[in-house]
Protein backbone atom coordinates (compact mmCIF):
# COMPACT_ATOMS: atom_id res chain seq x y z
CA UNK A 1 0.00 0.00 0.00
CA UNK A 2 1.69 3.43 -0.89
CA UNK A 3 1.57 6.14 2.04
CA UNK A 4 -0.55 8.18 -0.04
CA UNK A 5 -3.72 6.15 1.01
CA UNK A 6 -3.73 7.22 4.78
CA UNK A 7 -5.87 4.56 5.59
CA UNK A 8 -6.49 0.64 5.44
CA UNK A 9 -9.34 -0.68 2.73
CA UNK A 10 -12.21 -2.51 4.12
CA UNK A 11 -12.40 -6.12 2.54
CA UNK A 12 -14.77 -4.83 -0.63
CA UNK A 13 -12.30 -2.10 -1.18
CA UNK A 14 -9.49 -4.51 -1.18
CA UNK A 15 -11.03 -6.52 -3.42
CA UNK A 16 -11.17 -3.59 -6.27
CA UNK A 17 -7.98 -2.87 -5.62
CA UNK A 18 -6.54 -6.13 -6.37
CA UNK A 19 -8.74 -6.58 -9.06
CA UNK A 20 -6.20 -7.74 -12.18
CA UNK A 21 -8.87 -7.25 -15.10
CA UNK A 22 -8.91 -4.23 -17.00
CA UNK A 23 -12.17 -2.99 -16.47
CA UNK A 24 -14.40 -3.14 -12.74
CA UNK A 25 -16.59 -2.03 -11.07
CA UNK A 26 -17.77 -1.02 -7.30
CA UNK A 27 -21.31 -0.45 -7.12
CA UNK A 28 -24.73 -0.91 -5.42
CA UNK A 29 -25.84 0.72 -1.71
CA UNK A 30 -24.82 4.60 -0.76
CA UNK A 31 -22.25 4.79 1.91
CA UNK A 32 -20.53 1.87 0.52
CA UNK A 33 -17.21 3.24 0.15
CA UNK A 34 -17.09 3.58 -3.34
CA UNK A 35 -15.46 6.95 -3.54
CA UNK A 36 -12.65 6.13 -1.64
CA UNK A 37 -12.14 2.90 -3.31
CA UNK A 38 -11.98 4.62 -6.32
CA UNK A 39 -9.84 7.23 -5.21
CA UNK A 40 -7.37 4.64 -3.61
CA UNK A 41 -6.88 2.83 -7.04
CA UNK A 42 -6.09 5.93 -8.66
CA UNK A 43 -3.02 6.42 -6.50
CA UNK A 44 -1.72 2.52 -5.99
CA UNK A 45 0.87 3.75 -8.30
CA UNK A 46 1.77 6.93 -7.39
CA UNK A 47 5.31 6.00 -6.48
CA UNK A 48 5.85 4.37 -10.52
CA UNK A 49 7.75 7.18 -12.72
CA UNK A 50 5.39 8.80 -15.41
CA UNK A 51 2.12 6.89 -14.16
CA UNK A 52 -0.38 9.03 -14.73
CA UNK A 53 -4.31 8.60 -13.85
CA UNK A 54 -7.57 10.66 -13.83
CA UNK A 55 -11.01 10.15 -12.11
CA UNK A 56 -14.30 12.29 -13.66
CA UNK A 57 -17.03 12.98 -12.07
CA UNK A 58 -19.83 14.66 -14.82
CA UNK A 59 -19.57 18.43 -13.61
CA UNK A 60 -16.96 20.36 -12.03
CA UNK A 61 -19.27 21.10 -9.54
CA UNK A 62 -19.35 17.64 -8.76
CA UNK A 63 -15.96 17.04 -8.29
CA UNK A 64 -15.58 20.84 -6.31
CA UNK A 65 -18.12 19.79 -3.85
CA UNK A 66 -17.13 20.20 0.37
CA UNK A 67 -16.27 15.90 0.80
CA UNK A 68 -16.19 14.96 -3.18
CA UNK A 69 -13.38 13.55 -5.08
CA UNK A 70 -10.85 17.09 -5.13
CA UNK A 71 -11.68 17.68 -1.55
CA UNK A 72 -10.95 14.40 -0.55
CA UNK A 73 -7.36 13.65 -2.35
CA UNK A 74 -6.23 17.44 -0.91
CA UNK A 75 -7.24 15.42 3.03
CA UNK A 76 -5.08 12.71 1.68
CA UNK A 77 -2.44 14.46 -0.02
CA UNK A 78 -1.82 17.63 1.16
CA UNK A 79 0.69 17.11 3.89
CA UNK A 80 2.31 14.47 1.75
CA UNK A 81 5.22 15.40 -0.83
CA UNK A 82 2.65 15.84 -3.60
CA UNK A 83 1.80 18.87 -4.93
CA UNK A 84 -1.54 20.75 -6.22
CA UNK A 85 -1.38 22.41 -9.82
CA UNK A 86 -4.74 24.11 -9.24
CA UNK A 87 -5.13 25.48 -12.88
CA UNK A 88 -4.80 21.86 -14.14
CA UNK A 89 -6.98 20.14 -11.51
CA UNK A 90 -3.76 17.52 -10.95
CA UNK A 91 -1.52 16.30 -8.11
CA UNK A 92 1.94 15.34 -9.46
CA UNK A 93 4.11 13.44 -7.50
CA UNK A 94 8.06 13.38 -6.98
CA UNK A 95 7.99 10.18 -9.13
CA UNK A 96 6.88 12.06 -11.67
CA UNK A 97 3.12 10.72 -11.08
CA UNK A 98 0.43 12.31 -11.92
CA UNK A 99 -3.26 12.23 -10.81
CA UNK A 100 -6.01 14.62 -12.72
CA UNK A 101 -9.20 15.40 -11.90
CA UNK A 102 -11.49 15.79 -14.80
CA UNK A 103 -15.38 16.21 -15.72
CA UNK A 104 -17.19 15.91 -18.94
CA UNK A 105 -20.91 17.79 -18.59
CA UNK A 106 -21.36 17.79 -22.03
CA UNK A 107 -21.33 14.32 -24.57
CA UNK A 108 -18.49 16.68 -26.52
CA UNK A 109 -16.35 17.49 -23.75
CA UNK A 110 -14.66 13.75 -23.84
CA UNK A 111 -12.82 15.30 -27.32
CA UNK A 112 -10.74 17.27 -24.71
CA UNK A 113 -8.65 14.18 -23.84
CA UNK A 114 -7.84 12.89 -27.48
CA UNK A 115 -4.53 13.55 -26.91
CA UNK A 116 -3.92 12.33 -23.33
CA UNK A 117 -2.76 9.51 -22.15
CA UNK A 118 -3.64 7.40 -18.60
CA UNK A 119 -2.67 4.10 -17.36
CA UNK A 120 -5.46 4.66 -14.59
CA UNK A 121 -9.01 5.90 -15.92
CA UNK A 122 -11.83 6.03 -13.19
CA UNK A 123 -15.26 7.40 -13.30
CA UNK A 124 -17.03 8.20 -10.29
CA UNK A 125 -20.99 8.16 -10.77
CA UNK A 126 -20.94 6.12 -13.85
CA UNK A 127 -24.08 5.92 -14.35
CA UNK A 128 -24.19 9.75 -14.76
CA UNK A 129 -22.57 9.75 -18.10
CA UNK A 130 -23.56 7.82 -21.57
CA UNK A 131 -21.76 5.24 -22.50
CA UNK A 132 -19.69 6.82 -25.60
CA UNK A 133 -18.27 8.85 -22.96
CA UNK A 134 -17.08 5.95 -21.14
CA UNK A 135 -16.18 3.89 -23.89
CA UNK A 136 -14.36 6.59 -25.74
CA UNK A 137 -11.74 7.01 -22.89
CA UNK A 138 -10.58 3.01 -23.83
CA UNK A 139 -8.51 5.35 -26.49
CA UNK A 140 -6.91 7.23 -23.88
CA UNK A 141 -5.95 3.91 -22.14
CA UNK A 142 -2.21 2.97 -22.82
CA UNK A 143 1.10 2.73 -21.67
CA UNK A 144 4.85 2.49 -23.05
CA UNK A 145 6.50 -0.43 -24.06
CA UNK A 146 7.97 -2.02 -21.14
CA UNK A 147 6.00 -0.15 -18.45
CA UNK A 148 5.24 -2.46 -14.99
CA UNK A 149 1.60 -0.83 -14.42
CA UNK A 150 -1.74 -2.24 -15.57
CA UNK A 151 -4.30 -0.49 -17.76
CA UNK A 152 -6.84 -0.20 -16.04
CA UNK A 153 -10.79 1.05 -16.50
CA UNK A 154 -12.51 1.65 -13.21
CA UNK A 155 -16.11 2.67 -12.14
CA UNK A 156 -18.14 3.55 -9.11
CA UNK A 157 -21.93 4.29 -8.88
CA UNK A 158 -25.71 3.52 -7.34
CA UNK A 159 -27.75 2.42 -9.72
CA UNK A 160 -30.25 4.77 -11.22
CA UNK A 161 -29.93 7.83 -12.69
CA UNK A 162 -29.36 8.36 -17.08
CA UNK A 163 -26.64 5.46 -17.47
CA UNK A 164 -28.54 3.35 -15.36
CA UNK A 165 -29.42 0.60 -18.34
CA UNK A 166 -25.96 0.31 -19.89
CA UNK A 167 -23.92 0.25 -16.60
CA UNK A 168 -26.27 -2.61 -15.59
CA UNK A 169 -26.29 -4.53 -18.98
CA UNK A 170 -21.87 -3.67 -19.31
CA UNK A 171 -21.31 -5.56 -15.62
CA UNK A 172 -24.02 -6.90 -14.09
CA UNK A 173 -25.98 -8.63 -17.28
CA UNK A 174 -23.39 -9.42 -19.75
CA UNK A 175 -20.28 -8.99 -17.76
CA UNK A 176 -17.75 -11.39 -19.67
CA UNK A 177 -14.13 -10.45 -18.37
CA UNK A 178 -15.02 -7.52 -16.16
CA UNK A 179 -15.75 -7.48 -12.68
CA UNK A 180 -18.60 -6.18 -10.96
CA UNK A 181 -18.13 -5.98 -6.60
CA UNK A 182 -20.93 -5.12 -4.83
CA UNK A 183 -20.93 -2.86 -2.22
CA UNK A 184 -23.39 -2.84 0.66
CA UNK A 185 -23.77 -0.50 4.15
CA UNK A 186 -22.61 -3.05 6.04
CA UNK A 187 -19.50 -3.42 4.40
CA UNK A 188 -18.27 0.40 5.62
CA UNK A 189 -17.30 0.13 8.97
CA UNK A 190 -16.15 4.14 9.22
CA UNK A 191 -20.28 4.79 8.28
CA UNK A 192 -22.59 5.48 11.34
CA UNK A 193 -24.76 2.87 9.63
CA UNK A 194 -28.01 3.44 12.11
CA UNK A 195 -28.10 7.12 11.33
CA UNK A 196 -27.74 7.07 7.89
CA UNK A 197 -30.61 4.13 7.12
CA UNK A 198 -32.50 6.32 9.19
CA UNK A 199 -32.07 9.10 6.91
CA UNK A 200 -32.39 6.84 3.55
CA UNK A 201 -35.66 5.94 5.25
CA UNK A 202 -37.03 9.71 4.07
CA UNK A 203 -36.78 8.80 0.52
CA UNK A 204 -39.01 7.57 -1.72
CA UNK A 205 -39.46 3.76 -2.62
CA UNK A 206 -37.26 3.54 -5.48
CA UNK A 207 -34.53 5.69 -4.75
CA UNK A 208 -34.10 4.17 -1.39
CA UNK A 209 -34.01 0.58 -2.63
CA UNK A 210 -31.05 1.85 -4.52
CA UNK A 211 -29.41 3.58 -2.11
CA UNK A 212 -30.14 0.95 0.35
CA UNK A 213 -29.64 -2.19 -1.09
CA UNK A 214 -27.89 -1.32 -4.19
CA UNK A 215 -31.06 -2.98 -6.19
CA UNK A 216 -29.62 -2.18 -9.54
CA UNK A 217 -33.70 -3.52 -10.66
CA UNK A 218 -34.98 -0.62 -8.82
CA UNK A 219 -34.58 1.53 -11.35
CA UNK A 220 -37.71 3.16 -12.77
CA UNK A 221 -38.71 6.09 -11.26
CA UNK A 222 -42.87 5.13 -11.22
CA UNK A 223 -44.65 6.66 -14.18
CA UNK A 224 -43.84 4.10 -16.93
CA UNK A 225 -42.44 0.65 -17.31
CA UNK A 226 -40.21 -0.40 -20.52
CA UNK A 227 -43.49 -2.87 -21.14
CA UNK A 228 -45.47 -0.16 -21.65
CA UNK A 229 -43.30 1.07 -24.57
CA UNK A 230 -42.61 -1.90 -26.28
CA UNK A 231 -45.15 -1.92 -29.19
CA UNK A 232 -43.47 -0.47 -32.21
CA UNK A 233 -44.63 0.01 -35.55
CA UNK A 234 -42.44 0.90 -39.04
CA UNK A 235 -44.38 3.89 -40.43
CA UNK A 236 -46.33 6.52 -39.24
CA UNK A 237 -50.23 6.39 -39.55
CA UNK A 238 -51.30 7.44 -42.73
CA UNK A 239 -54.75 9.41 -41.13
CA UNK A 240 -54.76 11.12 -38.02
CA UNK A 241 -57.16 13.21 -35.99
CA UNK A 242 -54.44 15.56 -35.34
CA UNK A 243 -50.47 15.56 -35.39
CA UNK A 244 -48.15 17.82 -33.26
CA UNK A 245 -44.84 18.68 -32.48
CA UNK A 246 -43.98 20.19 -29.46
CA UNK A 247 -40.39 21.61 -28.17
CA UNK A 248 -39.19 21.97 -24.49
CA UNK A 249 -36.79 24.42 -25.00
CA UNK A 250 -33.63 24.50 -22.74
CA UNK A 251 -33.08 27.50 -21.24
CA UNK A 252 -29.26 28.74 -22.48
CA UNK A 253 -27.76 29.36 -18.91
CA UNK A 254 -29.45 25.37 -18.19
CA UNK A 255 -26.12 23.78 -17.91
CA UNK A 256 -26.48 20.31 -19.53
CA UNK A 257 -29.98 20.25 -20.35
CA UNK A 258 -31.28 19.54 -24.09
CA UNK A 259 -33.90 20.76 -25.95
CA UNK A 260 -36.41 17.96 -27.36
CA UNK A 261 -38.96 17.93 -29.85
CA UNK A 262 -41.48 14.91 -29.71
CA UNK A 263 -44.01 14.72 -32.90
CA UNK A 264 -46.54 12.79 -32.23
CA UNK A 265 -50.34 12.05 -33.63
CA UNK A 266 -53.34 10.38 -32.55
CA UNK A 267 -55.95 8.67 -34.90
CA UNK A 268 -59.59 8.48 -34.79
CA UNK A 269 -59.72 5.38 -33.20
CA UNK A 270 -57.74 7.12 -30.08
CA UNK A 271 -54.02 5.55 -30.36
CA UNK A 272 -51.47 7.48 -30.00
CA UNK A 273 -48.21 7.32 -31.83
CA UNK A 274 -44.61 8.53 -30.97
CA UNK A 275 -43.60 9.22 -34.66
CA UNK A 276 -40.16 11.40 -33.77
CA UNK A 277 -38.02 12.78 -31.35
CA UNK A 278 -35.45 15.65 -32.02
CA UNK A 279 -33.26 16.62 -29.02
CA UNK A 280 -29.90 18.29 -29.21
CA UNK A 281 -27.44 20.62 -27.00
CA UNK A 282 -27.82 23.77 -29.04
CA UNK A 283 -26.87 27.70 -28.84
CA UNK A 284 -29.92 29.53 -29.01
CA UNK A 285 -28.95 30.23 -32.82
CA UNK A 286 -28.63 26.77 -33.65
CA UNK A 287 -31.83 25.48 -31.73
CA UNK A 288 -33.88 28.23 -34.00
CA UNK A 289 -32.35 26.53 -36.82
CA UNK A 290 -32.95 23.26 -35.80
CA UNK A 291 -36.43 23.68 -35.21
CA UNK A 292 -36.89 26.18 -38.29
CA UNK A 293 -35.33 22.91 -40.22
CA UNK A 294 -38.01 20.31 -38.16
CA UNK A 295 -40.87 22.09 -39.32
CA UNK A 296 -40.31 22.64 -42.76
CA UNK A 297 -39.43 18.43 -43.14
CA UNK A 298 -42.13 17.87 -40.93
CA UNK A 299 -44.08 19.88 -43.49
CA UNK A 300 -42.78 18.29 -46.25
CA UNK A 301 -43.44 14.84 -44.95
CA UNK A 302 -46.81 15.17 -43.06
CA UNK A 303 -48.47 18.04 -44.25
CA UNK A 304 -50.23 20.06 -41.53
CA UNK A 305 -48.33 19.33 -38.94
CA UNK A 306 -48.58 22.10 -36.62
CA UNK A 307 -45.81 23.37 -34.11
CA UNK A 308 -45.87 24.29 -30.42
CA UNK A 309 -43.37 25.45 -28.37
CA UNK A 310 -43.12 25.76 -24.56
CA UNK A 311 -42.23 29.41 -23.04
CA UNK A 312 -39.49 29.45 -20.81
CA UNK A 313 -40.11 31.24 -17.87
CA UNK A 314 -39.04 35.06 -17.31
CA UNK A 315 -39.14 38.33 -19.87
CA UNK A 316 -35.75 36.26 -21.61
CA UNK A 317 -38.69 33.18 -22.48
CA UNK A 318 -40.92 35.42 -23.88
CA UNK A 319 -38.61 36.73 -26.14
CA UNK A 320 -38.00 33.53 -26.91
CA UNK A 321 -40.95 32.54 -27.78
CA UNK A 322 -41.58 35.57 -29.65
CA UNK A 323 -38.57 35.36 -32.30
CA UNK A 324 -39.08 31.44 -32.78
CA UNK A 325 -42.95 32.56 -34.44
CA UNK A 326 -41.55 35.07 -36.40
CA UNK A 327 -38.78 32.77 -37.71
CA UNK A 328 -41.39 29.75 -38.00
CA UNK A 329 -43.93 32.69 -39.86
CA UNK A 330 -45.23 30.47 -43.06
CA UNK A 331 -46.19 27.04 -40.20
CA UNK A 332 -49.16 26.98 -37.90
CA UNK A 333 -46.83 27.33 -34.28
CA UNK A 334 -48.22 28.40 -31.17
CA UNK A 335 -46.57 29.21 -27.86
CA UNK A 336 -47.41 28.16 -24.32
CA UNK A 337 -46.09 28.46 -20.85
CA UNK A 338 -46.78 25.68 -19.03
CA UNK A 339 -48.35 25.70 -15.42
CA UNK A 340 -48.36 22.88 -12.61
CA UNK A 341 -46.26 20.17 -11.94
CA UNK A 342 -44.28 18.32 -14.66
CA UNK A 343 -45.47 14.60 -13.24
CA UNK A 344 -49.17 15.57 -13.04
CA UNK A 345 -48.65 16.94 -16.63
CA UNK A 346 -47.43 13.60 -17.64
CA UNK A 347 -50.18 11.85 -16.13
CA UNK A 348 -52.67 11.11 -18.72
CA UNK A 349 -49.70 10.49 -21.49
CA UNK A 350 -48.80 8.17 -18.70
CA UNK A 351 -51.62 6.17 -17.93
CA UNK A 352 -52.50 6.03 -21.94
CA UNK A 353 -49.13 3.83 -22.19
CA UNK A 354 -50.49 2.05 -19.11
CA UNK A 355 -53.38 1.24 -21.07
CA UNK A 356 -51.41 -0.04 -24.39
CA UNK A 357 -52.29 2.75 -26.42
CA UNK A 358 -49.15 4.40 -27.18
CA UNK A 359 -47.00 3.12 -30.42
CA UNK A 360 -43.48 4.32 -31.16
CA UNK A 361 -42.21 4.49 -34.83
CA UNK A 362 -39.35 2.64 -35.06
CA UNK A 363 -35.81 4.46 -35.13
CA UNK A 364 -32.44 5.36 -34.09
CA UNK A 365 -34.20 7.71 -31.03
CA UNK A 366 -35.86 5.37 -29.54
CA UNK A 367 -33.99 4.06 -27.34
CA UNK A 368 -32.70 6.93 -25.50
CA UNK A 369 -36.75 8.52 -25.37
CA UNK A 370 -37.52 5.08 -23.51
CA UNK A 371 -34.58 5.33 -21.19
CA UNK A 372 -35.51 8.80 -19.87
CA UNK A 373 -39.44 8.16 -19.44
CA UNK A 374 -38.77 4.99 -17.02
CA UNK A 375 -36.63 7.06 -14.96
CA UNK A 376 -39.34 9.98 -14.76
CA UNK A 377 -40.25 11.77 -12.59
CA UNK A 378 -36.71 11.32 -11.01
CA UNK A 379 -34.39 11.19 -13.59
CA UNK A 380 -31.73 14.03 -14.32
CA UNK A 381 -33.26 14.95 -17.81
CA UNK A 382 -36.91 15.37 -18.89
CA UNK A 383 -37.17 17.44 -21.86
CA UNK A 384 -38.38 14.55 -23.58
CA UNK A 385 -41.08 13.70 -21.26
CA UNK A 386 -41.94 17.12 -21.27
CA UNK A 387 -42.47 17.47 -24.69
CA UNK A 388 -44.48 14.24 -24.75
CA UNK A 389 -46.81 15.46 -22.10
CA UNK A 390 -47.42 18.72 -23.94
CA UNK A 391 -47.81 16.85 -27.61
CA UNK A 392 -50.24 14.72 -25.67
CA UNK A 393 -52.38 16.77 -23.94
CA UNK A 394 -52.69 19.32 -27.37
CA UNK A 395 -53.62 16.73 -29.03
CA UNK A 396 -56.37 15.30 -26.98
CA UNK A 397 -57.89 19.36 -26.69
CA UNK A 398 -57.32 19.03 -30.46
CA UNK A 399 -59.55 16.09 -30.33
CA UNK A 400 -62.07 17.38 -28.43
CA UNK A 401 -62.85 20.34 -30.18
CA UNK A 402 -63.33 18.20 -33.25
CA UNK A 403 -60.31 19.68 -35.32
CA UNK A 404 -58.65 18.56 -38.22
CA UNK A 405 -54.94 19.91 -38.57
CA UNK A 406 -54.30 18.12 -41.81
Amino acid sequence: MTKYIPHQPTPRQADFLLCEGREAFYGGAAGGGKSDALLMAALQFADVDQYAAIIFRRTHADLALDGALMDRAADWLSQTDAKWKGQDKRWEFPSGASLTFGYMEHESNKFRYKSAEFQFVGFDELTQFSETQYRFMFSRLRRRQGAAVPLRMRGASNPGDVGHDWVKDRFLTHSKDRVFIPARIADNPHLDQTEYVQSLAELDPVTRAQMLKGDWDAYEGGMFRREWLSKTQDVCPAEVAARIRYWDKAGTKDAGAYTAGVRMSITKAGLVVVEDVVRGQWSSFKRNEIIRQTAEHDQATHPGTVAWLEQEPGSGGKESAEISVKELAEFEVHTERATGEKATRLGPFASQAEAGNVVLVRGPWNKAYIDELVLLPNGQYKDQGDGSSGAYNKLILARKKELMFW
